[in-house]
């Protein structure tokens, strides 16, 4: 293999500031391939330096240089830090006017906040003396890199080498703006119009796709699946013309992280040879959910209250659910629409259901060691780590074949699964896993099988090697 230098270019990544999957993908995944491929590889992380990040990190830090960077007529401060983490250097963009804001994302000028992150990650490399031979890039907040990359630097010789990746994490949001910023904002001249113009608009994401040498995702089903117009949110055209550069690759979850056997925030550390820990477990969760302790099946969700996670299929269902003998507990934020329901189904269902409106990562794992049944009834679902977090603790799985559920769970062996977007279809999954609950020594055969499944990063960064390599 040729590369050697890989630069990740990301808008979030756990520990240091995360808002879902896409931290903890960098978070985890550079560190994997490190741990892999120590001697071949040098992987650095590139994020923003934002008012989240703890002191406890800063003071860790050391900084590397400051310069000032052109965005169109803007002439902005820029400092570096850095930051060794499990064996990889981590790279912080320090600007207070941008980055010093209450949340990673939602602010009125995200296109501006990105544009000069984007701007800032290329300018940084002669600075710190590291032009990577692989640029891998991450959704739509990071688009520009590789988009600038193409269309202004590679004319540089110092550029000219550095390999493009870009991954696709969710394809619903694809940075979309009006052509009036095309130079205001992006720095874009009327010659680059043409690599970001789709639908009428400025779209980042287009314009990746088609700037990068490969295009992942992070499933191999998702990638079949954002080919067609139910999944792709438009793209599927520019997609389809670039399918000979595109494939996915399954996440992975960090196995120090989410291990029962010696998880601090569980009641009690288990493992799959002694399910003993697992019973104590649900026990204290039953108590902490406010739920009486029974042997009937614990169904749980840990979600944003969406309706793309399902959640209209459960709302339908609820009721005809809670006739059996069940109990169900959700934890998670979002629609007030939903939060109203299943407020009402615990008020109906005071000994059944619990509701849980907050997100809370450490209560979550005392869910996922406590629970029997996981459901995740997603309408789309790129890769999910929620069932395989819940593999990991002994939580069987039940989930809508789509995405990365498609290719983790299955039917059977670790799990159950359906696969049209339908209450009734649903309700027949938990069906049979409940009857096979009542089966307990066949039960517990498949809890130890659903434990058994290799979810580490390990598997993933090796496929990322190989797709380095080919490129």
């Amino acid at each position: 293999m040729s590369c050697k230098k890989i630069l990740y270019v990301a808008s979030e990544a756990l520990p240091f500031a995360a808002s879902g999957g896409l931290g903890d993908v960098i978070g985890s995944l550079p560190c994997a391939l490190m741990k892999e491929y120590p001697e071949q590889l040098d992987v650095r992380v590139v994020i923003p330096l934002y008012k989240s990040v703890s002191d406890e990190y800063r003071r860790q830090m050391t900084f590397i240089c400051n310069f000032n960077v052109s965005l169109a007529w803007r002439n902005q401060y820029c400092g570096i830090f850095e930051l060794k983490y499990k064996g990889v250097t981590f790279y912080f963009i320090d600007n207070e006017y941008y980055f010093s804001r209450e949340s990673l994302y939602g602010s009125f000028d995200d296109g501006e906040r990105y544009a000069f992150f984007c701007t800032a990650v290329m300018e940084m490399m002669p600075k710190i003396d590291f032009y990577p031979d692989i640029m891998h890039a991450h959704d739509w907040q990071s688009a520009l890199s590789v988009i600038y990359l193409r269309r202004k630097y590679a004319l540089r010789p110092e550029y000219a080498n550095i390999r493009s990746v870009f991954t696709i994490h969710n394809i619903e949001y694809q940075g979309k703006y009006g052509f009036d910023i095309l130079w205001d904002v992006f720095a874009l001249m009327n010659e680059d119009r043409e690599t970001v113009e789709y639908g009428g608009c400025i779209n980042l994401m287009k314009g990746a796709i088609m700037c990068a040498d490969r295009v992942t995702t992070v499933s191999p089903h998702y990638a079949e699946e954002i080919l067609t117009s139910y999944y792709s949110h438009g793209l599927h055209y520019i997609l389809r013309r670039n399918s000979s550069n595109l494939s996915g690759i399954i996440n992975g979850i960090d196995y120090d992280y989410y291990d029962p056997q010696t998880d601090p925030k569980i009641y009690k550390n288990y493992t799959s040879r002694s399910l003993a820990g697992k019973e104590y477990n649900k026990k204290c969760l039953l108590r902490d959910l406010g739920l009486p302790v029974s042997d009937a099946p614990l169904i749980a969700m840990v979600t944003r209250l969406t309706a793309h996670k399902g959640l209209d299929l459960v709302s339908w269902a609820a009721e005809k659910l809670l006739n059996k003998n069940v109990q169900f507990a959700i934890l998670g934020t979002g629609d007030k629409g939903y939060e109203s329901y299943f407020s009402y189904l615990r008020n109906r269902f005071p000994d059944k259901v619990s509701v849980n409106f907050r997100f809370d990562k450490d209560f979550s794992k005392k869910i996922y060691a406590g629970a029997d049944i996981f459901l995740m009834p997603s309408k789309s679902e790129p890769c999910g780590l929620a069932q395989m977090i819940a593999s990991r603790y002994g939580t069987v799985p039940i989930v809508r074949q789509t995405g990365g559920l498609y290719d983790t769970i299955h039917e059977g062996d670790n799990g159950f699964t359906f696969y049209a977007y339908n209450g009734d279809e649903m309700l027949y999954a938990i069906t049979r896993a409940i009857d096979l609950y009542d089966c307990k020594e066949k039960w517990q055969s498949l809890v130890k099988n659903v434990m058994k499944k290799d979810f580490s990063w390990s598997n993933s960064a090796k496929k990322y090697f190989e797709l380095y390599g080919s490129i």
